[in-house]
């Protein structure tokens, strides 16, 4: 009988390894996309119960906004050191505390008493979600290399309109059958169980899925590093691009239900039905062929995922200015201009995400993501909801003194929001043009840090070069 050779037992055990290392990585990727999905539901679940929230405790737009500010700080500021935390402990560690931290907050709002109340329990979702994202885009970076790069994030990031999709709905059904309380109660249960299962996940060795191996591990300060990475130009606009984008993705999921019912007429079920599949459904459609589109484009030339991600956006800003031009109960064009420009909109994350793997080494990536979602929350989703919110009462009073009326009406607060909601196609716009200004230093970031003495390099050094 032929005996084996020692090289062809080292060649099957290469393979039985590569296979088993490649039924990991797709177990965690499905693991952090639920995480992800949970995450985003119980982002959005406050949302879809806005207008019974609103109604109870006697609130105007702007005091709703600041619901989603408040949330937004806390989860910017804890993201930061989350960031750091990811580039040096245990990921699965840290993203099973922040989960289990968040779920229990998200159904501590069931219990609210008042305004303030409500607003803690926000801020401690806040809390545990600032380590979801930092976290588990590393471990997808350690997971998989560049050229599946963008690809294995538009998976992770499938759990934003599936989460958002799934909280509309569900807390839409909940809230009219059993009242808005027992919809926070509903979407604590799913995190819990998945806090238990990501903590028993392997924590994969950093910078195992990249060519270079020279920047695995960082000894520098938070500090310094921060710095470091803000001297990356391609970094910089990112950030930029993030803020505008946040902007407009928390002001219209803050506000779309109350917009449907109030605008357009619709039942509190019926206003998050559609908010359900127009804001999220078509993202699962468009996420999955963006991811694989990404990729292909990185291959086409290193600018290719952001010239892909300013095309998409170039798209979706007039088609959110056709959709506010429908009249009141022209439900069918609104949900047909406004599904595809948030569809559009969700090229974003397959595009930019992996862009930011590309222009930083792999020792710093939970800091560079920290520092991205730190800017795009302070800059732009924190001020996103409560700017909307206060355009539309200002708008609302001015449209009740043009009536003459002394007294604020429903009518009034309708053509308030109505006309709050263009500046979502000027901000998008604005996002297109930069976009394009990342993509035209992005092939020299890229090259940059390729160079095995970037991560050696001292600050200093890399301000004189």
């Amino acid at each position: 009988m032929n005996q084996p050779t020692a090289a062809g037992l080292s060649t099957t055990g290469d393979r039985i390894e590569s296979k088993r290392d490649g039924s990991n990585a797709r177990y965690a990727l499905l693991l952090l996309f639920l995480i992800n999905t949970v995450n985003f539901y119980d982002r959005q679940v406050l949302a879809a119960v806005s207008e019974p929230i609103r109604i109870e405790f006697g609130l105007r737009d702007t005091a709703l906004g600041l619901l989603n500010t408040a949330f937004i700080l806390m989860y910017a500021v804890v993201g930061l050191p989350a960031g750091r935390w990811a580039d040096r402990g245990n990921r699965p560690t840290l993203l099973g505390t922040g989960l289990a931290t968040w779920s229990l907050f998200t159904g501590a709002a069931a219990a609210a008493w008042s305004y303030a109340s409500l607003a803690v329990s926000r801020i401690g979702v806040g809390v545990g979600e600032a380590t979801c994202s930092p976290a588990a885009n590393s471990i997808i970076g350690d997971l998989f290399p560049a050229h599946r790069r963008a690809r294995a994030l538009s998976v992770f990031m499938l759990g934003l309109p599936v989460g958002v999709m799934l909280a509309n709905v569900i807390s839409g059904i909940v809230a009219k059958a059993y009242g808005w309380r027992a919809t926070f109660l509903v979407a604590a249960i799913p995190g819990l169980i998945l806090a238990v299962l990501v903590t028993r996940l392997v924590d994969p060795p950093r910078g195992a899925a990249d060519v270079s191996r020279a920047a695995t591990h960082d000894d520098r300060g938070f500090w310094p590093n921060l710095l470091l990475l803000l001297r990356i130009p391609t970094l910089r606009w990112i950030v930029i691009t993030g803020a505008l984008h946040n902007f407009n993705a928390y002001a219209v999921n803050a506000f779309m239900p109350a917009y449907l019912g109030r605008y357009h007429g619709l039942d509190l079920r019926q206003a998050n039905v559609v908010t359900g599949f127009m804001l999220g459904g078509i993202g699962i459609v468009t996420l999955l062929v963006a991811g694989i589109a990404a990729d292909r484009a990185h291959r086409w030339r290193p600018s290719g995922r952001l010239l892909l991600g300013a095309a998409a956006i170039g798209v979706a800003t007039p088609s959110v200015y056709l959709a506010l031009l429908q009249p009141p109960g022209r439900v069918a064009p609104f949900i047909a201009w406004m599904g595809i420009a948030w569809g559009c909109s969700y090229v974003y994350y397959a595009t930019v995400y992996a862009s930011v793997h590309d222009v930083v080494p792999p020792a710093l990536r939970g800091s560079a993501m920290s520092l991205y979602f730190f800017c795009m929350y302070v800059l732009g989703g924190a001020f996103g909801t409560t700017l909307l919110g206060m355009l539309s009462d200002g708008m609302a009073r001015r449209a009740m003194t043009a009536a003459g009326s002394v007294a604020m009406s429903e009518v009034f607060r309708a053509t308030g929001l109505h006309e709050a909601f263009f500046v979502v196609p000027v901000v998008f716009a604005l996002l297109t043009l930069s976009l394009l200004a990342a993509s035209r230093t992005v092939t020299r970031d890229m090259n940059a840090v390729r160079d095995p003495g970037w991560q050696s390099s001292s600050p200093r050094d890399k301000l004189q070069s």
